[in-house]
């Protein structure tokens, strides 16, 4: 088994998908590609490798003794172009998910690669409401006034746990880092329609069951513990971000797999044998074994473990 391997997304045409993502390399036949699925097992939407799925080309010796303990590969990572707001959403906690649903449920983190000005998120409501308030202002229209929305700005980071009301606005181009879940509760959809001319299905009472009815308090992360800057920590995922302008080496173990996305500039990824070359957009993934990754050039990294 190679040491690297690069990785080639599954691409989606949301309808509020924008086109961002053709320049980081992305290409569908679509007019718009709203997200493109950049570490994914998911069934029916895996990335590949050398034209193979991932899940059929790694077993869990690729995934590492952490990430073995799970039933299912347990992250996701993707871009998303968000042209215009998604749905004002929330995800459930495992315990309701496992419950209720049969699978697990979702936190996710969300790393800011670039906003146009004056766009940002809504996280959280902007004070504490009564579960009456909120059905009523979701039966109105009116629920998006009672978000807190934040103007963000090219790396900015912030988890999202489970149970947080949120959405992402228009303009904003994100990379995602997420429990491998693809469970969501849609909670409003400013009556948009599908491709088919359907209004898009809402979950009001089971998003009400689960939903966080107060202040999003963002979670910050101790970077003291080994190099890069620590930007997202939970059971399903580790995320770094990297500021390469001199050679890194990062060394790889038996004990978690490591994915690496490119999120600005270029340079080359050396492992092994191979030399890759790696520009804006470029996502790897390297099997957890023993060895060393050398990144040379200018660019920023994110990288994801367990």
């Amino acid at each position: 088994m190679k040491r690297l391997y690069r990785l080639e997304p599954a691409t989606f045409a949301n309808i509020w998908g924008g086109n961002k993502l053709r320049a980081f390399g992305k290409s569908s036949e679509a007019d718009r590609i709203g997200e493109s699925w950049e570490l994914s097992f998911v069934t029916g939407s895996e990335a590949k490798c050398d034209g193979v799925k991932t899940a059929e080309l790694f077993d869990k010796s690729a995934w590492g003794e952490r990430a073995a303990k799970f039933d299912f590969f347990p992250t996701l990572t993707k871009f998303i172009d968000a042209r215009e707001k998604l749905s004002v959403q929330v995800h459930p906690s495992d315990a309701y998910a496992l419950e209720n649903e049969g699978q697990y449920g979702k936190s996710e983190m969300w790393y800011v690669v670039s906003a146009d000005e004056g766009a940002g998120l809504y996280m959280g409501f902007n004070k504490e409401y009564t579960p009456c308030e909120i059905e009523a202002a979701i039966a109105d229209g009116s629920i998006e006034k009672m978000l807190a929305f934040k103007e963000v700005a090219a790396g900015d980071v912030f988890f999202i746990p489970a149970g947080t009301v949120h959405a992402i606005g228009g303009g904003v181009l994100i990379y995602e880092i997420q429990q491998n879940s693809t469970l969501t509760y849609r909670l409003y959809d400013y009556m948009r329609r599908d491709k088919d001319g359907n209004l898009r299905e809402l979950h009001i009472e089971k998003a009400m069951k689960v939903l966080n009815t107060g202040v999003y308090q963002p979670e910050a992360f101790d970077n003291a513990d080994e190099g890069g800057r620590l930007i997202g920590k939970c059971e399903y995922f580790i995320a770094r971000e990297y500021d390469v302008n001199a050679p890194l080496t990062l060394k790889t173990t038996k004990k978690s797999f490591l994915a690496l996305t490119v999120i600005s500039g270029a340079g080359s990824i050396l492992a092994g044998d191979s030399t890759y070359t790696a520009s804006a957009g470029d996502s790897f993934f390297a099997p957890a074994n023993e060895g060393e990754i050398l990144i040379v050039g200018d660019m920023k990294l994110i990288t994801v473990e367990v």
